[in-house]
């Protein structure tokens, strides 16, 4: 089968994160298996989602991953001109949810596999597909664990969220957070018998977005952004419980840290009526590469387009990045299309990805 065949049973496979995935990655495995690959699937707690890891190739170190995420955002609330989850072509592009992120980039990688198994591989490839990944990445610290413990350790990794093919060397943290405020409730006509939770929300929430663009003047790329906020029941209560969920990207960690220390310092204001609980929902690394670094300079030997650049979106290439292993991100389609109603991807990303695949495996052929 061609990338577009793969790609059209792939589209079919509903994988929206609130879903299973585990009828995708069961079908992955067993194209795997007619091709004579073994795939290892690494369950969720709950074992209603898995991820999935595969060698091609000898069990050495030097290999590359490639890696991609096999759930989808929701199409709810979206004007689709056609079934979201059956491929559609239309003017040299094929429409899907997932068809550019990022189900086309596996539906390349699987459409390789035949001509990789041909070749009498001198390093592996591994193809590494996570869970979760839309609504936190939550499942590539198991995969990467199961790599870890179980592969020689790779050269590196390329992680192939759309980038129109081109090197993707850094981008910015994300991390999200829940600010749970708990006071006393009691009857509105006498506010001192209560402790009103909104009223610190409201504080934190004021002085994060001041905080905010204080770093946005001393020319910080970090960004606060407070998006959620729940509490109180009715306008005659004082509010006896209040939720803020807010988030921040830093560029590197001396930013993360600048954060932590602020909102230790400004939760250290709270009136003693009011406890708080600060949870933290989503932590996403930063990707920080270099030009030179071997992932960079096998990715370009490979035809990825160059010069590289700052991706404005995160990814879970600092997670591999975290364990050692040199990381990038390059693959077919746009962002721009991502999460998009009748999101598509163009015919000449997908060849795009065909050459590039090609190419990781004779760079996987040689010595």
């Amino acid at each position: 089968m061609d990338t577009v065949e793969l790609l059209r049973i792939l589209v079919g496979f509903d994988t929206t994160s609130r879903r299973s995935n585990l009828d995708f990655v069961r079908w992955v495995a067993a194209y795997l298996d007619d091709h004579g690959i073994e795939a290892r699937l690494i369950h969720s707690d709950d074992g209603a989602k898995a991820n999935l890891l595969a060698t091609i190739g000898p069990a050495v170190a030097g290999g590359i991953v490639l890696s991609g995420h096999t759930d989808v955002v929701p199409v709810d609330d979206q004007a689709w001109d056609s079934d979201p989850f059956v491929l559609v072509e239309r003017e040299g592009r094929f429409h899907g949810r997932g068809a550019a992120d990022m189900k086309g980039f596996i539906a390349a990688c699987l459409a390789a596999v035949p001509s990789w198994r041909r070749l009498d591989l001198r390093r592996p490839i591994h193809l590494a597909l996570s869970y979760d990944e839309e609504v936190g990445c939550f499942g590539v610290p198991r995969l990467i664990a199961e790599l870890r413990a179980n592969v020689p350790p790779p050269a590196l990794a390329i992680i192939g969220e759309p980038t129109q093919m081109r090197v993707g060397l850094a981008h910015r943290g994300f991390f999200g957070h829940r600010v749970t405020f708990c006071g006393r409730p009691a009857h509105s006509s006498d506010p001192a018998l209560g402790a009103n939770a909104i009223e610190p929300a409201a504080l934190l929430i004021a002085r994060l977005a001041s905080f905010g663009r204080t770093l946005l003047a001393q020319g910080s790329r970090t960004t606060l952004n407070v998006s959620c906020i729940h509490g109180g029941t009715a306008i005659n209560i004082v509010p006896g419980s209040c939720e803020v969920q807010w988030e921040f990207r830093p560029s590197d960690e001396a930013g993360a840290a600048a954060v932590r220390r602020e909102l230790e310092r400004l939760l250290a204001d709270v009136s003693s009526d009011v406890s708080v609980q600060t949870t933290l929902l989503t932590a996403i690394p930063a990707l920080s590469a270099e030009d030179g670094d071997v992932a960079a300079s096998v990715a370009r030997n490979l035809g990825a387009l160059w010069p590289p650049g700052e991706i404005p979106f995160g990814t879970e290439a600092g997670f591999f990045q975290q364990a050692g292993i040199p990381s990038l991100v390059c693959g077919p389609g746009a962002i721009a299309q991502a999460h998009q109603p009748n999101e598509w991807i163009a015919a000449s990303e997908l060849h795009a990805a065909d050459r590039f695949l090609a190419g990781v495996g004779a760079w996987a052929k040689q010595a």
